[in-house]
This record gives structure tokens, C-alpha cells and sequence, in this order.
């Protein structure tokens, strides 16, 4: 079994709990589900679900980026959102980071987030 590394990503938000960033195992990168947190100041960022689905999307990137990696080499996404009535907002924003070919995704509708966010998203990236 290949040894696990830890990805340490000085530009995302801290965790706030016992869970890495992001964590190789072999060739895949499993990024931890990213919130609209501020990596600045720690607090959620203002405004609605739009807002928050930005910033957990650049907290994403920033995760891969510290393990030199981008966008374009998520596999699999899987997107937890408190309202599925936001689905085409969402989709909209999400849509405005990846290119295709898209990376296989999974979208939930859940009772409830950390810190009652709208959004979350959690990635899995296979080093090229």
C-alpha cells in the first residue's frame, strides 16, 4: 500500500477539525470538502449561494494548487448543497471553473453543512 502524504495548502482555509486538506495516495489526490470560508480571516464570505459556491471553489484550487495541480485534473466531484433549488445557480458557477472533458460528478441535496454553509465540495485529482 503506498504511503499517504499530506498536502499542506497555506492558501485555503484551515481545517477545523481532525482531517487533513488534501491527502495523496498514490496517483490520487482526495481533496477534503472545501466551505465558502475565507483562508484570510476565517470567517464565512458574504452573500448568497453564488458567493459561497465561488469560494469553496477557490479553496479547492487552492488545495491543488499547493500539490501542483489544477482544476483540469479532477476526476470525480461530489457537491453537498443545502437548497436543490440553487442546483442551476450552482451548476452555473461550477461550470464557470472546469472545462471539458468534466470530471465525473455527484450532487446532494443535505439537512445541514458546517457552520450552516450552502455549499460544500470535496474532489478526487489523479496526477497527470
Amino acid at each position: 500500500m503506498a504511503e499517504k502524504k499530506i498536502v499542506v495548502a497555506d492558501k485555503a482555509p484551515k481545517a477545523i477539525g481532525p482531517y487533513s486538506l488534501g491527502v495523496w495516495a498514490g496517483e490520487l489526490l482526495f481533496v477534503s470538502g472545501q466551505t465558502p470560508t475565507d483562508p484570510v480571516t476565517g470567517g464565512i464570505v458574504d452573500g448568497g449561494v453564488v458567493e459561497q459556491a465561488h469560494q469553496s471553489l477557490k479553496n479547492v484550487q487552492a488545495v491543488l494548487e499547493a500539490a501542483g495541480l489544477g482544476l483540469e485534473h479532477v476526476v470525480k466531484s461530489t457537491l453537498f448543497i443545502k437548497d436543490m433549488n440553487e442546483f442551476a445557480r450552482i451548476n452555473e458557477v461550477y461550470a464557470s471553473y472546469f472545462t471539458p472533458p468534466y470530471p465525473a460528478r455527484s450532487c446532494v441535496e443535505v439537512a445541514r453543512l458546517p457552520k450552516d454553509v450552502l455549499v460544500e465540495l470535496e474532489v478526487v485529482a489523479r496526477k497527470p
